[in-house]
């Protein structure tokens, strides 16, 4: 029977020894001496630290043998051993100390980590490689917002001039074509800054200036910059914000936003909808702000992505629903800078509800 055992230790595809409390080797299979480089001589009776390179000696007597001697067992040891030739080859150590004829020994099985090591190096290689993928792009995106916002503030300033009729007389033709190009002129430069506000936050440059501030008084001052869509698409809309809610936040990045939420849900609620904010605090004593819509809601599918940078809701659904896909994107970020957080909950064709959470003060 025992013979039966013994080769199936030596056939075994991992190593295998088994030392005594006085660290001497006891057993030891075919596989690990190959693998070491070592006759079976070379190694009975002698101590198992004859295996072992010296800083693993010192993790052997302050660390590991201790560990068995407690528990009874190891598990996923990482341990380096010296082979013959003075190779370290790391392996996992998996250990249950048991009495043996009446002798206390401790049994090893050992797995060499090529591949796992293999496997890490190369993580550690792509990570690297991502990292600075993303580096360059983030500042490809942030040199090419600036090259294109100069001459588009350009452009902007010669239709101002040519609609005050600086170097002539226009007629209301020329003025209705001078709109057009300045209402698509800011939309270009709306789209830029958002590409150009994401760049800096993901490269960290975004500085946040935090003050007490009411939470009605936010919301009020950004309601006269969505008032005219409001208008223009006969929405409901109702806010309640109590005066006594107060954040702790950046305001201009708060404002921010409420008016991507806002613009959104006036955007994608059918004319006559109903759009509302609603204030209040949650069970951790933060304070959140909550934009309601009727609109057409975000598909399940999608719930989960329309936080991702350049993600937007299937367009074919809501024609002249222009955007780069960034304004969600951005509000997150600026949310989490400011220690709160935005979330989703929406139900295709029912609408959709954003919640901006922010500390109180």
């Amino acid at each position: 029977m025992e013979n039966a055992i013994g080769e199936l230790l030596d056939s075994a595809p991992c190593g295998f020894v088994s030392f005594d409390d006085g660290g001497k080797v006891v057993s030891i299979n075919t596989t690990l001496l190959d693998r070491l480089g070592y006759e079976r001589g070379d190694v009975i009776e002698r101590h198992v630290e004859t295996l072992l390179p010296v800083g693993t000696r010192i993790f052997y007597q302050t660390h590991f043998f201790p560990l068995v001697k407690l528990h009874g067992r190891a598990q996923e040891v990482f341990m380096l051993f010296r082979a013959k030739d003075g190779e370290d080859v790391g392996m996992l150590c998996n250990a249950v100390r048991r009495d043996r004829d009446g002798q206390a020994v401790t049994d090893c099985v050992l797995m060499e980590v090529v591949e796992r090591r293999k496997f890490e190096e190369a993580l550690v290689q792509a990570r690297q490689a991502a990292d600075d993928a993303n580096k360059a792009k983030s500042n490809f995106l942030a040199t090419m917002s600036h090259e294109l916002r100069t001459p588009l503030n350009a452009i902007g300033g010669y239709v101002q001039l040519l609609g005050m009729g600086i170097p002539g007389p226009i007629t209301p033709q020329q003025q209705d074509m001078l709109n057009r190009v300045e209402r698509s002129q800011q939309h270009l430069l709306r789209l830029i800054n958002n590409v150009l506000n994401l760049s800096r936050i993901e490269a960290g440059r975004v500085d946040y200036v935090l003050e007490a501030i009411a939470a009605s008084e936010i919301v009020n001052s950004v309601l006269p910059m969505i008032e005219p869509q409001i208008s223009a698409k006969k929405l409901r809309f109702d806010a309640v914000v109590g005066s006594d809610l107060t954040v702790q936040a950046d305001r201009e990045k708060a404002q921010q936003i409420l008016i991507n939420l806002l613009t959104n849900a006036t955007k994608f609620t059918p004319d006559g909808g109903t759009v509302s904010v609603e204030g209040g605090k949650t069970a951790a004593s933060q304070i959140y702000l909550r934009v309601t819509d009727t609109g057409i809601g975000i598909p399940e599918a999608m719930v989960d992505k329309i936080f991702e940078p350049f993600i937007q809701v299937d367009s074919t659904r809501v024609r002249g629903a222009e955007g780069t896909g960034l304004g969600l994107a951005i509000s997150r970020d600026l949310a989490r800078g400011m220690r709160g957080d935005l979330r989703v909950r929406s139900e295709e064709g029912r609408g959709s509800t954003f919640t901006l959470t922010l500390p109180g003060a």
